[in-house]
Formats: structure tokens, sequence, C-alpha cells
């Protein structure tokens, strides 16, 4: 992909919305290569269906803010991405939140999953376009992923962002967790009922709810929630279970 050639939209720089939500700004460095990300994305966009977010304004916000949001539970980035941090973000899609991580934390080890063979050889050429040394990709199905020895119990962080049921989303990201790491559920709306089957998942996979945060979105105004799961013990083997079952049969 030639940056060149691509269509010149300026996404928003929003400096002091940055500071006032997860106490940052992105370095001119950063601000760059987020401009560059998302104009491979629209780039991309003409071969593949990787998102119906294009405006400028609109991806800075659903795309960005809140890929990075997530990583700032209380308005403060998660202290162990400024370490060798491993994380695994599944079901990237077209590489959110993964990539802003990974452009933010160069010492985080961010490891891209998802079953798309296509969006993954398009995250491949964003990550040798934007020389992301800290990112690699994985295809494959996350219920098969965590039964492998390479990948299970092996992650400090594991982010989902709009991915299943939140019974599933604990199901796909605990067993991948070393004991004490976190998994950042990415949701929209949030309910009391959602809470309860939640908290019950959890405490099957050797996990605890450790925060449930909801926020507003700075532009649009619109509730998000992201929830933080603490591994405290080793998941039973038995999960995460075949491909298909956490959706359909919900622990």
């Amino acid at each position: 992909m030639d940056l060149e050639s691509l269509p010149i939209s300026n996404l928003p720089e929003m400096a002091e919305t940055w500071q006032q939500t997860i106490n940052w700004q992105p370095s001119q460095e950063e601000q760059s290569q987020l401009q560059r990300l998302y104009q491979l994305i629209l780039a991309g966009n003409l071969q593949l269906n990787l998102t119906r977010i294009t405006e400028p304004e609109e991806f800075w916000e659903k795309h960005l803010w809140d890929s990075l949001r997530g990583m700032a539970p209380q308005q403060q980035f998660i202290s162990t991405l400024q370490d060798k941090t491993k994380l695994i973000d599944i079901g990237t899609g077209a590489g959110f939140p993964g990539l802003p991580i990974a452009i933010v934390f160069p010492n985080c080890q961010v490891t891209l999953l998802d079953s798309t063979r296509k969006k993954i050889n398009f995250i491949d050429q964003v990550l040798t376009n934007l020389s992301l040394n800290n990112g690699k990709t994985l295809v494959g199905r996350v219920e098969e992923i965590g039964q492998q020895n390479q990948h299970r119990q092996q992650y400090d962080l594991a982010t989902i962002r709009a991915v299943g049921t939140v019974s599933a989303c604990a199901e796909y990201t605990l067993p991948l967790l070393k004991k004490d790491g976190l998994a950042v559920i990415y949701r929209g709306s949030w309910t009391r009922e959602e809470e309860k089957s939640l908290e019950n998942a959890v405490k099957q996979l050797g996990g605890v709810v450790e925060l449930i945060e909801e926020f507003t979105t700075p532009l649009a105004h619109s509730i998000r929630h992201c929830l933080y799961l603490r591994k405290v013990e080793n998941t039973p083997s038995k999960f995460p279970r075949a491909v298909g079952v956490p959706t359909q049969k919900p622990i």
C-alpha cells in the first residue's frame, strides 16, 4: 500500500480531550502514526469490508479513542503496558483495539488474532507499513487457540471488543491469561442481568470481576462500558469449549 496515493483526510488532534479523558495525549510521532493507520484503513476498505466508520471525527472517537480508553480504567493507563507486557487482541477485525495499543505502547508485545485470513493479511501490511515491530498476527478460532500450550496462560492482557455474549467473552479471554492477568471486555450497553451472568461465568473460569466502568464518549456522548476481569486461579482445562459452544451454550 502506497501511503502517498491514499486519500488525505486529517484526523482531529483532540489533545485537550485526550488529556481530560485519559490523562494523556499523543506525541507528534504517535499522532502521525494514528493518521497513517487511518489512511491505511480507508485504503483497505476499498478491497475489504473493514469498517463502516470512515469520517475523521467518528473514526477518531469510535476506533482510536475507544481503543485507548479501554486501556485506561479510571482514567489512568494500565501500569503494565509500559513493561514487556504480552497482550492478545481477540477478534481484532480491522485491528482495534490492538493496533492503536501497539502504536502507543512500543514495549507491549501485541498479538492480533482473527479467524479471517484476509483481515490478518491486511493487518500484516499495516504492521509493515507502520514499522510496528511489537505487533504480530495469528489466524485461528479463539476456542482452539485457548487450548494450545503456546498460547494458553501466556498473556498478561487480553482484549475483546464487540464479540458475542459477555460470558462467551470471559470464556475466550481468561484461559489465555497468566495468573493475575487482566481481561478487558469492551461493550456498549450493559444491564444488571448481564452482570449476574458475567459473575457466574467468571467464577467458573478462575477469575473475578475487578471493575465495571461506565463512561460517555466525548463527541457523540453515547454510553460505553469496559469490564475488567482479573485471573486469580487457573482456568479448568475444559475451557474454552469447542468452536461455537461458548455462544450457543453460555456458561
